[in-house]
C-alpha cells in the first residue's frame, strides 16, 4: 500500500498480486468501486479515495477476481484530519444566487453526476500524472470556505495562483467531456481519465479545447483566468477518483512525475 497518510481527501494506492491469466478484478471500500487497472500477468493496481467527509474509523477493503474469491484485503484506519478555515468575499449573487440562475445551478450539478458517471471503461492514461500549471498550490483541499460571512461546501481542489492567461496543462492523458462556463466554476474543463478518474480545471479565462476531443499528458486544454465564484485569476483543479473527492497533490505525489 501506498499513500501519503490515511486521512480524508487523500488517494491510496494497492497493488494486487494475481493469478496469471486474471481478466477482472473489482475492489470495494468505503462503499465505492476502487479504480482497478493491471500492470502486468500476475498484478493490477487499484487507486482508492478517502473521500473528503469521510469519518475517522476503520474500513473494510475487498477484491473481488474474475467474480469470486471475494475476501477482506485488510483494514484501512482513516486518521481525523483538521481543515483550516478561509474567509473570502465574493459578488453576492454566488453565495446566495438569484432565484433565476437556480435553474441553471441543478441543471449543471445534474450535468456533472451524469459525465462522472460513465467514465470511459478503459484506462485512458498510461503516463505519470503533471502539474497544470508550474506555481505551487496557496489554498489547501479541503479548507472550510466562508463566503461573505455565509459557510459553504468545504474547498473540494487545490488553488494555484497562476498569472491571468497563462496555459494550464492537462494532468494526464484522456477525454474532454465537459468544456464550458459553469454558474459556480466558471470557464471549466472536465477530463475523463477513465476508469473513474477525473480532473475538473475551473476558472479559466479560455478554453484550446472542446468538448469530445481526446488530449494527451500535458497538453494545452485552456487558460488561467478568473471567471465564476473567484476573489481573483487562478486555477483550481479538483480530482474525483471513483467518486471520492481526493487532493489532486496527494495524485501528484503518488502517480505523478516527481
Amino acid at each position: 500500500m501506498q499513500s501519503r497518510s490515511l486521512r480524508p481527501g487523500e488517494l491510496v494506492v494497492l497493488t494486487i498480486a494475481a493469478a496469471p491469466g486474471t481478466t477482472n478484478v473489482r475492489v470495494r471500500a468505503f462503499n465505492r468501486d476502487a479504480i482497478p487497472f493491471r500492470l502486468d500477468d500476475h498484478r493490477w493496481r487499484a487507486l482508492v479515495g478517502i473521500d473528503l467527509d469521510t469519518r475517522p474509523g476503520t474500513y473494510p477493503v475487498r477484491i473481488e477476481a474474475d467474480g469470486h474469491s471475494e475476501r477482506t484485503v485488510y483494514d484501512l484506519v482513516v486518521r481525523p484530519r483538521r481543515f483550516p478555515t478561509r474567509r473570502l468575499s465574493v459578488d453576492a449573487e454566488f453565495v446566495n444566487p438569484p432565484a433565476s440562475a437556480r435553474a441553471r445551478i441543478d441543471r449543471e450539478a445534474a450535468l456533472l453526476d451524469e459525465v462522472r458517471g460513465r467514465s470511459s471503461p478503459e484506462r485512458l492514461w498510461t503516463q505519470p500524472f503533471v502539474r497544470p500549471v508550474p506555481e505551487a498550490a496557496n489554498s489547501a483541499f479541503g479548507t472550510r470556505s466562508i463566503f461573505n460571512g455565509a459557510p459553504r461546501n468545504p474547498h473540494g481542489g487545490a488553488d494555484f495562483m497562476s498569472p491571468p492567461g497563462a496555459p494550464v496543462h492537462a494532468p494526464n492523458a484522456g477525454r474532454v467531456v465537459i468544456a464550458r462556463d459553469l454558474y459556480f466554476s466558471g470557464n471549466t474543463v472536465l477530463i475523463d481519465h477513465g476508469l473513474g478518474l477525473f480532473s475538473t480545471l475551473a476558472h479559466l479565462s479560455a478554453f484550446e479545447v472542446h468538448e469530445g476531443d481526446r488530449v494527451t499528458a500535458g497538453q494545452i486544454v485552456g487558460r488561467v483566468g478568473a471567471t465564476g465564484r473567484v476573489t481573483g485569476p487562478h486555477l483550481h483543479w479538483g480530482v474525483t477518483a471513483g467518486g471520492a473527492r481526493v487532493d489532486p497533490l496527494s495524485l501528484l505525489a503518488l502517480l505523478g512525475s516527481n
